[in-house]
């Protein structure tokens, strides 16, 4: 129900990301190990590289991301709960609920001052995800002006 207080990440959600997740870093895996072989290590271009290096980075922080997801799986509400009152700063009143957001991944509780703080996502995934993503998008770009390169010299060739 959306209007419970107390919900935290949506289970069917949660467990759809994990399964598809790990389908893909599954399948990113064994395509990049495919690309190590002699075969396919002769026909490197500096565009394939970079490519392989975008997939392989995100491969990398879907993992990490998946990683946090499996913190918040294994914990059942009521040890959310608890986690939520043993991290509660000194100071803050009652807590009013707990809500689970996936981006970024956290799982917040809420104090009836309004503020609220995150707890049981080890601290380093969402930093580690985001820095993982930036460097795929930097790789991506370069992948893609290697390959516009190429073919504009091959255009001219031809």
């Amino acid at each position: 129900m959306a209007s419970d207080p107390w919900q935290g990440h949506n289970f069917a959600a949660l467990f759809a990301i994990l399964i598809a997740g790990a389908a893909t870093v599954l399948g990113l895996s064994v395509y990049l190990c495919s690309r190590l072989t002699r075969q396919a290590r002769r026909g490197y271009t500096p565009f394939a590289v970079w490519r392989d290096v975008t997939l392989a980075t995100a491969a990398v922080a879907l993992a990490h991301y998946l990683w946090g997801c499996l913190h918040v799986l294994f914990l059942e509400d009521q040890e959310q709960a608890e986690e939520c009152e043993r991290q509660r700063p000194e100071g803050t009143p009652t807590l009013v609920g707990r809500r689970g957001d996936f981006i970024p991944l956290r799982l917040v509780c809420e104090a009836s001052d309004g503020r609220d703080y995150s707890v049981i996502i080890p601290d380093y995934i969402n930093p580690t995800v985001a820095v993982l993503l930036l460097l795929a998008l930097a790789c991506a770009v370069t992948s893609a002006l290697l390959h516009h390169k190429q073919r504009t010299t091959t255009r001219q060739k031809g």
